[in-house]
């Protein structure tokens, strides 16, 4: 609890000093709103053009899109210390860090929490409910819940892919743009139905870095479809939790990078 605690003041203070120029604020989360809304639009664009993407209609693929930015965005507000942390590892703070009586993860998750990312999460659920609007859902009970558990399991699973990236730090003291390709290109990935890909790329995204679980499977089972690859009913259930194993298992693999950790030696 202590480290609750700990952990809130870290947040309060963050804000804080985020909302000290509260003009330049807002216009950073406007922009971060409207860069990723002009994606959409792109994406709206070859649907006016082609109608339809192997069967999903714009309204449908709008739900996967809204889901996953506001996943993605949330991770990027609470785990933005992990997105730098290499620049930690090459000026030698993480060694301050490490001679503190607290956890090394609180620390790191603590050093910024960039409340801009209201932005691309509020455009991700006006998406959202936009293609829930245009294909005239009724939201259950069980459909809301759903949805909660998949953007949470979402949010889990992007913050554990920013660890590893952190992790590959202590070996390389440069940001690796390869792990790039499975934080923002999965975001690119999971705008769209798994099902729209080649078989290969498929099970890359569902059994090796799962991003493929965190909003395919639970929007099949809410949007009512069949599931044209196949998959059982209960993997809409299963799914949220991956985000939650991905994460744990990418801290016990940060805790074998912060074993090995041997200092820049400035």
């Amino acid at each position: 609890m202590s480290g609750i605690r700990l952990y809130g003041r870290y947040v309060s203070l963050s804000l804080q000093s985020q909302m000290q120029y509260r003009a330049s604020f807002v216009m950073f989360a406007l922009a971060n709103g409207l860069s990723a809304l002009l994606e959409f639009f792109a994406t709206a664009a070859l649907f006016a053009r082609f109608g339809s993407l192997r069967g999903w209609a714009l309204p449908e693929v709008a739900l996967f899109y809204g889901m996953v930015h506001t996943a993605f965005a949330l991770a990027e507000a609470a785990g933005r210390g992990f997105d730098v942390f290499h620049l930690h590892v090459r000026n030698g703070t993480f060694d301050r860090m490490m001679l503190r009586p607290r956890s090394t993860v609180l620390q790191v998750l603590g050093q910024d929490f960039q409340l801009l990312r209201v932005g691309r999460f509020a455009q991700g659920l006006f998406v959202l409910l936009w293609g829930a609007a245009s294909l005239g859902m009724r939201w259950t009970a069980e459909s809301v819940f759903l949805a909660v558990l998949s953007v949470v399991g979402g949010a889990l699973l992007f913050s554990g892919l920013f660890v590893l990236q952190a992790t590959l730090s202590f070996w390389s003291v440069e940001g690796l743009e390869i792990a790039n390709t499975l934080t923002y290109g999965g975001v690119e990935a999971a705008q769209f139905p798994l099902s729209i890909y080649r078989k290969w790329l498929r099970e890359f995204f569902v059994f090796v870095v799962p991003i493929g679980c965190i909003n395919y499977f639970p929007l099949i089972r809410i949007l009512g479809r069949g599931d044209p690859l196949g998959y059982p009913g209960w993997a809409a259930w299963v799914s949220p939790a991956v985000g939650l194993g991905f994460f744990l298992v990418s801290l016990r693999v940060w805790g074998v990078g912060v074993r090995h950790y041997r200092s820049t030696g400035s």
